[in-house]
């Protein structure tokens, strides 16, 4: 995100006085054209950023240099930030006003949490696969303690301790090292690896969450939106994927796609009702995720998927049949 970049830039330039264009490209990882462009962005904005010829030139800021905006703490900053990251500023043409904002917010913070707050939007990734305005309207509920222990451990670079609740299965203890957090159809994951291996968490399956004060084992710089693509394309790749045909009420129709991995097609039927086939990442995900909608759907295909419902329907029925 280039409202990213521009922070760091300028941060970098306060940190060194005076750095040349080579020097700032290899820092930010781009292109020596893409530093020019930036600086000529930030020179649009306000920021004093002026260009010393020579030998030992480069670029630097205006001595005593300091944007105004008081009375931010540093959890008031890193919630502006993580709101700025959404891709609204893209789709209303305020990608600009956004670049000089989260530079006002983060130029305003002690040099002590600059760092943190610089890398924090770069550590969240909001609706990668929808824009702004078709957004679904599914929200997850998220303990706040547990939301803001995850972000704290995610922001500041510190493993995390996770009590966690995978589909169908009981809550265990996980010792992860978290490395961003991605939004989708307005459900929360957590971008983390466990023993080197990369893991994927939904944040509503979270129970509670602890940060450690051990460092985080993760990369210095991450594209969060490269990570999500790799891990969502070996996702829908792996495991032994089933197709279900279900019969369901229209209103619970984002809640199975909120789980599903593909929709293959979809009609309304004359009663008002959805007939939908979707795919599903292996027979056990698919048992579950038809049994959380109740009566509001019923599975026509395949055979044993039915009768796996049926079984475990009977099942709860016999242990709780008034006896004769």
């Amino acid at each position: 995100m280039r409202a990213d970049r521009l922070v760091s830039l300028v941060l970098l330039l306060r940190r060194h006085g005076r750095l040349s264009a080579t020097a700032l490209a290899r820092e930010l990882e781009v292109s020596t054209r893409t530093v020019l462009r930036d600086i000529e962005a930030l020179s649009a904005a306000g920021v004093p950023v002026y260009a010393e010829r020579g030998r030992h030139g480069g670029f630097a800021l205006l001595p005593g240099f300091r944007t105004e905006l008081t009375g931010l703490n540093p959890d008031e900053a890193l919630a502006l930030l993580v709101a700025g990251s959404r891709r609204g500023a893209q789709a209303f043409g305020l990608g600009s006003a956004l670049a000089s904002a989260m530079l006002k917010v983060v130029d305003a913070l002690p040099e002590s949490y600059q760092d943190t707050a610089a890398g924090a939007a770069g550590r969240l990734l909001i609706d990668p696969e929808t824009d702004l305005l078709s957004r679904r309207l599914v929200e997850e509920e998220v303990p706040d303690a547990v939301a803001a222990e995850v972000l704290r451990a995610v922001f500041a670079g510190h493993r995390l301790r996770i009590h966690y609740a995978a589909a169908g299965q009981d809550a265990k203890w996980r010792t992860v090292d978290p490395i961003g957090l991605v939004t989708i159809r307005d459900k929360g994951y957590l971008l983390a690896t466990r023993s080197g291996e990369d893991r994927t968490y939904r944040l509503s399956r979270v129970l509670a969450a602890e940060r450690l004060a051990e460092p985080a084992q993760r990369p210095e710089r991450v594209d969060l939106d490269r990570a999500w693509q790799e891990r969502s394309t070996r996702f829908r790749a792996g495991g032994d994927q089933v197709g279900v045909v279900v019969r369901m009420a229209a209103g619970r129709r984002e809640e199975l796609l909120g789980t599903a991995l593909d929709v293959l097609a979809e009609e309304v039927e004359a009663d008002g009702r959805l007939r939908l086939e979707v795919t599903f990442q292996d027979p056990r995900h698919a048992v579950w995720a038809l049994w959380q909608l109740g009566m509001d759907a019923e599975a026509l295909e395949p055979p044993w998927l039915r009768a796996s419902l049926r079984d475990r329907a009977a099942a709860i029925a016999a242990r709780y049949a008034v006896p004769s």
